[in-house]
Order: structure tokens, then sequence, then C-alpha cells
């Protein structure tokens, strides 16, 4: 039973939880300064994005990955303030207008070129292939101090870890800076603080976690763990620190309670066939972030609010 998990789940469960902290610890803080949807649209932008660099290098690669990201992040940035300016209407109307459109670029560029070589169609854009990341040469759990099996790890394994790591990293660095403008963005200026440029290096630490989460894990959980473990780590506690260390809680516990239940539960409910396992993390999230709002001791206050300590 040890061995059968060790090369079945051990790795998909590690990698969703990696991918869950990575877009959640930001997520906090886009929560926090009212910008929720900018995780949606992050996880929207960076399909088209992705697809180009494929069909430009053939391979889906890091290095690629996130300079076709960044180039449609661009993209997109200059056709909301086009649509801005010349329809007059409101940035929240003109983001939706254009994450949607190039999100649905991307979707139509999946399905009319030739990808059956790489995990990369509609349903891995959404869903991810986390089920697939099996670690095939594992052995048990000596398997864990085995250099030969640990070289044959899923890449996205160490993918996933690195990225987390640099984004837990810049939370801590610049921890302050960020509470201060979150909190109070004209302290902060006074304070001689490029808030514009903490605002931007916030949302490229985003854009960092949904890029390197989207392969694995698809862009179904990259939405709901930018806003459900944050939202919910909200209104259960005032105080800053509290919260984001609740959020990778959260995101982590529904990353491994959602993988279980994705394969057991049809199992427990009498049916025969496992659904799927991103779709399920988010779901669970959901769940808790409902539950949440029903019993949380802050749940009515969700915003900046919360003490900055």
């Amino acid at each position: 039973m040890g061995a059968e998990f060790v090369q079945l789940s051990l790795t998909p469960i590690l990698i969703g939880v990696l991918a869950a902290i990575a877009c959640a610890l930001p997520g906090n803080f886009l929560v926090l300064r009212r910008q929720a949807l900018i995780g949606d649209a992050i996880s929207h932008v960076v399909l088209p994005g992705i697809v180009v660099a494929f069909l430009m290098t053939g391979a889906i690669a890091a290095v690629p990955m996130l300079l076709g990201a960044a180039g449609a992040a661009l993209v997109a940035v200059g056709l909301i303030e086009a649509i801005r300016r010349l329809g007059k209407i409101e940035p929240g109307a003109a983001m939706g207008v254009v994450f949607t459109a190039l999100f649905a670029a991307g979707v139509l560029m999946l399905e009319r070129t030739d990808t059956s070589a790489v995990h990369l169609d509609v349903e891995h854009a959404l869903m991810g292939n986390l089920e697939s990341l099996i670690w095939f040469s594992a052995d048990g759990w000596a398997s864990l101090v085995d250099p030969a099996a640990l070289a044959e790890l899923p890449p996205e394994l160490g993918r996933m870890a690195i990225t987390c790591a640099i984004v837990a990293v810049l939370t801590l660095i610049f921890w302050r800076p960020l509470k201060l403008s979150t909190f109070d963005e004209g302290f902060a200026r006074t304070l001689g603080l490029p808030v514009a440029l903490i605002g931007l290096g916030l949302v490229a630490t985003a854009a960092l976690a949904a890029v390197a989460a989207f392969d694995a894990v698809g862009s179904i959980i990259v939405i709901a763990m930018f806003i459900c473990p944050p939202a919910a780590a909200r209104m259960l506690t005032n105080r800053l620190g509290r919260q984001v260390g609740l959020s990778a809680l959260i995101a982590a516990g529904s990353a491994i309670v959602g993988y279980v239940a994705a394969g057991y539960g049809p199992i427990w409910l009498g049916g025969g066939d496992s659904v799927s396992a991103a779709g399920m993390i988010a779901a669970i999230s959901g769940l808790v972030l409902a539950a949440a709002a029903r019993f949380g001791p802050c749940r009515h206050r969700l915003g900046a609010g919360a003490e900055a300590v």
C-alpha cells in the first residue's frame, strides 16, 4: 500500500499543495486590496500567451511559457486601456471584456492546432494533468533517499517547489511594504514607498505562480486558490500574519482533501470512476470558503480592515 501511494499519489499531492500555496500567498494581498479579479484575470491571460509560446517553440518549457504569458499580459493591459479610453467605460468592465476574449482566443487556438505531442489541450488548460504526474521509478518510501529514483521525479514538482519558495521569500522580504501599501496607501507614499511599483510587483508575483501552476493544475485551481483560501482566512481572523498562515493551511488542506476525494469519493459513494482532481480541489476550497462565510468570526469584514500586524 505504501509503495503504491508513493508511486501514484505522493507527487500529485505535493504538486497540488505547492501550487495552491504559491497562488494563495499573493492572493491574500489581492483580496485585501479588493483586486481579487486580477487573480482571475491572470489565469485567463496566461492561456493564449502559453499557446503562442508553444506554437513558436514546439515544446512546453518554463522560460518560453513565462515570456508568452508576460507578452499576453502586456497586450491585455494595452487593450484594457484602449477600451477604457475609447469606450469611456469603467475599468472593471474593460477587464472583463479583454480577459474573457483572450481566454476564448486561447481555447480556439488550442482546438485548431496539433498539441497531441504534449499535455496541452482544452481539457488540460482547464483541469491540468495532475493525475498523470506519477513517479514511475518509485518503489516505496525508500525511494525518497534513492538518488536514482529522485532523478526521475516529475519535473513539475521541482518547478512548483522553486516557484513556491520564490513566492514565499518575496512575501517575507517585502512584507512591510506590502502591508503598508495595502492598508494605508497614502501613508506608504509619505514614507517614500513606490506604491505603484509594489502593486506591479505583486501582480508579477501572482503571474509567476499562475504560469508555473498552469501546466500541472490548470486554470481552475489557479482561479480558486487566488481567492478562496485568502478570503476564507480573512473571515477567520483580523490579523494579517495569521491570515496569511491560515490561507496557506487552507490551500494545502484543500489540495490534499480534494485529491483524495477525487480518487476515492466516487467509490465511497458507490460509483466506479474517479473525478477531476483539479475540479474537486477547487470545490473543496469553495466549501471551506462557504463555511467561513457562515461561521467565521470576522465574516462581516471582508476587505482591508484587518489589523496590519
